[in-house]
């Protein structure tokens, strides 16, 4: 059997998203009891859903769930904001051909305190050299890029990218396309590849994360008013309608 694919609030659209809640729904509805939900919880590691499922069927009053849902929206759109500066500021870099050193300072510019030393850094970045040269290695796993890991751990992936496209030519980089995971980096380092300026890129990069930052916040707004209506017991026509108000 398949393994059914993760959630992702910031890559799924919100139809898709919408169709989650309805479908949880649809089997409180027939199933009774709360078995679904805390087999949800069991199994979903998408942050802000969990949180949800997590808050709203817990038997806390609706203006603290609101609360405590607002205030994980914010943690979660700023760590996904400064993971997405990251890699912004990578793909400059790739474009740029940038020193390193500079790169990891612009990185560490990101957060109250640098998360490892400079050492620490370019070890770290420089073993992925080695890393990836046995035949045979899953460079998925490798050389995967995304919002999901702890930010320590995609800065040494992000800064080893931009240590390869200055020592080998940021040409070489289209061999490790189909490896990267994020739509976002992935694409940003094509268009590198590609000659468009680094400053551009700079500048387009951030239109997009800006918009994907609005789209998600608009996705979790949704999440919450739709797992409220399924407490509430709503039935499931308007929830839908629900749903609907927040698509485009």
């Amino acid at each position: 059997m398949n393994k059914p694919p993760e959630l992702d609030i910031l890559e799924m659209p919100v139809e898709g998203l919408a169709a989650y809640w309805l479908s949880i729904k649809k089997i409180m509805d027939a199933r009774k009891g709360r078995d679904i939900l805390d087999e949800e919880i069991a199994n979903t590691s998408e942050p802000y859903i969990l949180h949800l499922l997590e808050t709203v069927f817990s038997g806390l009053e609706t203006p603290l769930v609101r609360r405590l849902a607002e205030a994980r929206k914010d943690i979660l759109i700023d760590d996904y904001r400064t993971k997405i500066d990251l890699m912004r500021l990578a793909i400059f870099a790739i474009a740029s051909g940038e020193n390193p050193r500079i790169t990891l300072v612009r990185m560490d510019s990101k957060f109250a305190h640098p998360l490892m030393t400079e050492d620490r850094a370019f070890d770290m970045a420089t073993a992925m050299f080695d890393a990836i040269k046995p035949k045979g290695v899953d460079l998925d796993l490798l050389l995967s890029v995304n919002h999901k890991f702890r930010a320590d751990r995609l800065l040494v992936k992000l800064l080893f990218f931009a240590m390869y496209a200055r020592r080998e030519g940021r040409q070489n980089l289209e061999r490790f396309i189909p490896h990267l995971g994020s739509r976002f980096f992935s694409e940003g380092v094509s268009l590198a590849i590609d000659n468009f300026e680094a400053d551009f890129l700079a500048n387009h990069l951030e239109s997009i994360r800006d918009r994907v930052m609005i789209d998600t916040a608009r996705k979790m707004d949704m999440a919450l008013e739709m797992a409220l209506a399924i407490r509430n017991k709503v039935n499931y026509d308007n929830i839908f309608r629900i749903a609907r108000t927040y698509m485009p």
